[in-house]
C-alpha cells in the first residue's frame, strides 16, 4: 500500500515538475536571449559613444597645433632674409608673431620655432602669461644663445650661450618638412627632460621668391592623452587605447605605454604589451582593418585571451598633415552581461522551489522579469535611434534593477559634467539642435538666445589657491547659474572655467539682455569658496563676462550660434 501510494504520488507529481521546469527553462531561455540581444545593442551604442569621446578630445588636443604655426608664419608671408635685431633682421616682428603664436594654444602649444637653410634658428618658449625665453643663433653656425624677457616686448635679458651646437638641418622636422610641401608630423618621440611622448609639427616656409627657405615647427606633447584615457569610466575589465599605424601606443587606460631598457625610456607597443586584452584586442582591429585605407567607425566582437567575447569599438583619427591614429574602447562582453547571469541564476533557483511548492510565486517573478526586459528593450531602441534624453532607470532592487540603472548612469554620464552635475558639452549641443529642429518643424515664432559666460581671474585663481578651490569655486558659480534662469533653461560646463547657458525661449533681444545683466550681477556676488582664505589687500575674484547670441538673428546653426556667444563674451571680458 505504501510503496503503491509513493509510485503514485512520483507519478503526479513528476510531470507537474518536469512541465514547470520545462516551462521555466523555456521562459528563461527566451528571457535570456532577449536580455542579451538588449545588452548587446545598448552597449554597441555605449562602445560608439565612448570611442567618439575620446576622437574628440584628441582631436581638439591636436588641432590647435595647426593654429599655433599659422600665427607664426601665416601663408603668403616670406621667410626673413636674416634673423638679426637691426632695422631689416626682422626679429621684432618675428618676436610679436611668435609670441602671438604661443599664446593661441599655451597649454599643450608653448613652444614654437624657425630654422632655415643657412643654418639660422629662432626659437620662443613660453613659460607662463608674462614669462618667456629667446633661443637664437642669428649667424647659423655656432652655439645658440638663449634670453630671458618678460612681456611681448620686454628687454632682452643677458644671453645664456648653449654648451652644445644645435644645428637645426640636421633636425628630424626640419628634414620632413623639406621634403613635403604640406604641413606634416614628424616621428612621435620622448622627451628626455619629462620622459613624454611629443610630437613635432612643422611646415616649410618659402621665400620671397617662393623657393624653399626654411622650416616652422611647434611640440605637442601627448601626456594629456594618457591622462584623458586613465580618467575614463569604463567597465571593470575595460580598456581604451590610442595607438599608431605601427602599432606603438600613445595612450592607454591601464597599464604604461613606455618601458625601460637599458637604462632609457623606450615606446611599448600593443602587440608588446603586458595586458593580455591589449595584445588581444590589438590582433583583432588590425585583422578587420587589414589592407583598407580608411577605417570607418565600427563596433565588432572577437575572442579574447580567456576564449571570452570581446565586444570593440574602433574609430581612425586623421588629418591633413599625415596623422593615422587608431582608437580602439574594448570590453568583455561578461562585464555587460554579469548582471543578467546572475539575475536569471536566481530566476532558475526560483523556478526549482517553485516546482517545489512556490510556483505562483516563480511565474510572478519570470512575468516581472520579462516586464524589465521588455522595458529594457524599449529603452535600447530609443538609444538605437540617437534618443540619449531619457535615461534608463528602474526600481527594481535586484540584480536586473541593478542592471538597468547601471547602463541608465554610464548614458547619463556621457552628458553630465562631473566637477559641477551640470550638463556637458555634448549634451548641449544636442538640446540646441533639438531646439533648432522645433523651430523648424514647428514653426515655433518665439526665438531663443545662447549665453555663453567666461569666469574672470579664474586661472589666478588656481595659480594662488591650488585646484581643490577652483573646483569649489566652479561648483560655487555653477550653482549659480542654475539658480540665475528658468527651470526650463539648460545650464551647462562648457570647458574649464566656461559656461554656456540655452534660454529656452525669449520674447526677443531685450529679454534676453535683461537675462544676461541678471546673470552678470549673480557672478558679481562675493565668492563664498574663497571666503576663508585670506586675500592681500584689495585683492578681489568675481564676476565673468557674458556674450549672448540670439536664434535666429545671430546664426541658425549651433557653431554659428556658439561662436557669436563667444566672440560677444572676449569683447565684454575686461583686459586682464
Amino acid at each position: 500500500m505504501l510503496k503503491t501510494r509513493a509510485s503514485l504520488r512520483t507519478l503526479l507529481i513528476a510531470p507537474y515538475v518536469v512541465l514547470v521546469l520545462g516551462t521555466a527553462a523555456i521562459i528563461g531561455a527566451l528571457s535570456y536571449r532577449a536580455g542579451s540581444l538588449a545588452v548587446d545593442d545598448l552597449s554597441g551604442q555605449l562602445l560608439t559613444e565612448t570611442v567618439n569621446r575620446i576622437a574628440q578630445a584628441v582631436e581638439r588636443h591636436v588641432a590647435g597645433s595647426a593654429a599655433v604655426l599659422e600665427a607664426a608664419f601665416p601663408r603668403g608671408v616670406a621667410a626673413p632674409t636674416s634673423l638679426g635685431s637691426g632695422p631689416d633682421g626682422g626679429l621684432s616682428e618675428l618676436r610679436t608673431r611668435f609670441w602671438l603664436a604661443t599664446s593661441v594654444h599655451r597649454d599643450p602649444n608653448n613652444y614654437a620655432y624657425y630654422g632655415d637653410r643657412a643654418g639660422r634658428f629662432f626659437g620662443l618658449w613660453r613659460h607662463s602669461d608674462t614669462e618667456a625665453e629667446l633661443r637664437l643663433r642669428p649667424e647659423g653656425k655656432g652655439a645658440r644663445s638663449i634670453y630671458r624677457f618678460s612681456g611681448i616686448q620686454g628687454a632682452l635679458g643677458t644671453p645664456v650661450i648653449e654648451e652644445k651646437i644645435f644645428e637645426p638641418r640636421e633636425r628630424p622636422w626640419f628634414l620632413a618638412a623639406r621634403q613635403n610641401t604640406a604641413p606634416t608630423w614628424t616621428s612621435i618621440y620622448i622627451d628626455f627632460k619629462t620622459s613624454e611622448l611629443v610630437a613635432t609639427r612643422a611646415r616649410r616656409v618659402n621665400g620671397a621668391n617662393g623657393e624653399f627657405e626654411g622650416v616652422v615647427a611647434t611640440d605637442l606633447s601627448l601626456q594629456r592623452v594618457s591622462a584623458f584615457l586613465q580618467r575614463l569610466q569604463l567597465s571593470r575589465n575595460g580598456l581604451a587605447m590610442v595607438v599608431e599605424k605601427d602599432g606603438q601606443l600613445i595612450g592607454i587606460s591601464r597599464g604604461p605605454h613606455l618601458r625601460t631598457e637599458a637604462g632609457k625610456n623606450v615606446r611599448l607597443k600593443a602587440a608588446d604589451s603586458a595586458d593580455p586584452l591589449a595584445v588581444a584586442t590589438y590582433a583583432a582591429v588590425s585583422r578587420m582593418t587589414a589592407g583598407a585605407s580608411t577605417v570607418e567607425p565600427r563596433t565588432a566582437v572577437f575572442d579574447g585571451p580567456d576564449g571570452g567575447r570581446v565586444q570593440v569599438g574602433f574609430a581612425q583619427l586623421r588629418d591633413e598633415a599625415g596623422l593615422e591614429w587608431l582608437i580602439m574602447v574594448a570590453v568583455p562582453r561578461q562585464d555587460f552581461l554579469q548582471e543578467v547571469d546572475t539575475g536569471f541564476r536566481q530566476a532558475g533557483l526560483l523556478g526549482l522551489l517553485a516546482a517545489l511548492g512556490v510556483v505562483l510565486i516563480g511565474l510572478a517573478v519570470l512575468a516581472n522579469v520579462t516586464g524589465e526586459l521588455r522595458t529594457l528593450s524599449s529603452a535600447v531602441k530609443r538609444v538605437t535611434d540617437g534618443d540619449l534624453s531619457n535615461p534608463l532607470d528602474s526600481k527594481r532592487q535586484d540584480e536586473l534593477g541593478a542592471l538597468t540603472r547601471g547602463f541608465g548612469e554610464m548614458q547619463r554620464r556621457l552628458l553630465t559634467d562631473a566637477l559641477t552635475g551640470l550638463s556637458n558639452r555634448e549634451a548641449l549641443v544636442r538640446r540646441i539642435e533639438d531646439r533648432i529642429l522645433q523651430q523648424r518643424r514647428r514653426g515655433d515664432p518665439r526665438p531663443f538666445a545662447v549665453a555663453f559666460v567666461d569666469l574672470n581671474a579664474f586661472k589666478r585663481i588656481n595659480d594662488s589657491f591650488g585646484h581643490d578651490v577652483g573646483d569649489e569655486v566652479l561648483r560655487e558659480m555653477a550653482a549659480r547659474l542654475r539658480g540665475a534662469v528658468r527651470s526650463q533653461d539648460m545650464v551647462a560646463r562648457f570647458a574649464g572655467d566656461e559656461f554656456v547657458v540655452l534660454l529656452d525661449t525669449v520674447e526677443g533681444r531685450t529679454q534676453a539682455e535683461a537675462v544676461r545683466s541678471h546673470i552678470e550681477e549673480v557672478l558679481q556676488q562675493p565668492v563664498q569658496a574663497l571666503a576663508p582664505l585670506k586675500l592681500a589687500e584689495g585683492q578681489t575674484y568675481s564676476g565673468g563676462a557674458c556674450g549672448l547670441a540670439v536664434f535666429p538673428d545671430d546664426g541658425r546653426d549651433v557653431q554659428t550660434l556658439l561662436r557669436k556667444a563667444d566672440e560677444d563674451m572676449y569683447r565684454r571680458k575686461p583686459a586682464a
